[in-house]
């Protein structure tokens, strides 16, 4: 008895939570919530029981990222402490709600608080850019979802700068690394837009995306964000704060991407419409061409036509004053000097004569 080593109360505590702490690093279990209560908005406290066992918990309220009731079955990440009145505890890190009852409940009153703080609104929500070469994706790069989205951005496009985060993207860990990719990709500043991606599963495996604190950081974020998260009909928190949503990753590749073969389709198209239209302009400029040279030829033909005019009439009056068609109407030339006593020659249309002049009078 006296070999036997004595402790103080406080000893004993500290020992025990010592061996707590090396036997479980952190510890996640199952339970139902019981006795849930929120003091002074800064502690919580709730009982997480099963059909046979029941264990207090305790948690700063700023941990709690998922609304609580009595009655959730829910997954907690925690380490278990003895408390300084003797009683052991779990001071619980994570908590996420499980099973779609619990998970259903908790989203909605989540989603009444978050759309009440404005932010699922439209107004706030950003369009993609226009020409996206840049590309930040948070994804597990050994999912199925990732794989189809990488496979259908370079069918379509190609050639683009993706950054990927891998994250993992479901279980009580996996918001906060979500969460620390978003931060990373926003501090960086080097993608046009931010891509949240996860294949489809069961209800339990896209809780996180229902995450509060997962959610404001969505909505926080400086860049874009778009999802594809799950199938067409899954529709989480995540979606809602996000800018752009799609219906599943393979979606999501396709409205980040253009297709290039409606590009090339699209740019034989205008290539063609401008082929016709030069075609019609040079068909509009040949026509033009021939107007203008039938109008020029019109504008010369009645300039010849009116000169031709003016030559018959001086032709014609040239003839009449030809002397040989003078004396074909029955006139005379006389040709020497008109003096009395000379002989001058006179000629007629068909005779030439030689005449003394007699006489000279002057007609009055």
């Amino acid at each position: 008895m006296n070999n036997e080593l004595i402790y103080s109360v406080t000893e004993f505590q500290a020992i025990c939570n010592e061996i707590l702490e090396n036997a479980f690093t952190g510890v996640v279990i199952e339970g139902e919530i019981a006795s849930y209560k929120l003091n002074q908005g800064k502690y919580v406290f709730f009982d997480l029981k099963d059909a046979e066992s029941s264990v207090g918990c305790f948690m700063m309220a700023f941990a709690q990222r998922f609304p609580l009731e009595d009655g959730m079955k829910v997954r907690i990440r925690a380490l278990p402490k003895l408390t300084k009145w003797g009683k052991f505890s779990l001071t619980v890190q994570t908590v996420m709600p499980v099973g779609e009852g619990s998970i259903k409940k908790s989203l909605e009153l989540l989603k009444k608080k978050l759309a009440a703080e404005g932010l699922f609104a439209p107004e706030r929500k950003r369009r993609l850019p226009e020409e996206i070469e840049k590309i930040g994706v948070i994804s597990s790069t050994q999912a199925a979802g990732y794989a189809d989205f990488c496979k259908i951005l370079n069918e379509r496009w190609g050639g683009l700068n993706v950054q990927v985060a891998h994250t993992q993207v479901q279980g009580i860990v996996a918001a906060d690394q979500v969460i620390r990719a978003l931060q990373y990709f926003n501090e960086r500043s080097e993608v046009q837009v931010i891509a949240l991606i996860r294949g489809g599963g069961s209800a339990d495996d896209l809780a996180v995306f229902n995450d509060e604190k997962l959610v404001r950081a969505i909505a926080a974020s400086k860049i874009p964000v778009i999802t594809g998260i799950g199938h067409e009909v899954d529709i989480s928190l995540a979606d809602l704060a996000a800018d752009v949503v799609a219906s599943t990753p393979s979606n999501a590749a396709q409205m980040l991407t253009r297709d290039r073969r409606e590009v090339m389709a699209s740019l034989m198209g205008d290539v063609g419409r401008i082929n016709n239209l030069l075609n019609s302009k040079i068909d509009e400029s040949i026509r033009n061409s021939r107007d203008l040279v039938a109008e020029a030829k019109r504008q010369i033909d009645v300039k010849i036509t009116t000169f031709e005019t003016k030559i018959t009439g001086v032709v014609q009056l040239l003839e009449q004053l030809d002397p040989e068609r003078v004396l074909e109407r029955g006139y005379a030339l006389i040709s020497g000097k008109l003096e009395v006593g000379n002989v001058v020659n006179i000629t007629t249309e068909k005779q030439e004569l030689e005449a003394e002049i007699k006489a000279i009078k002057q007609r009055s």
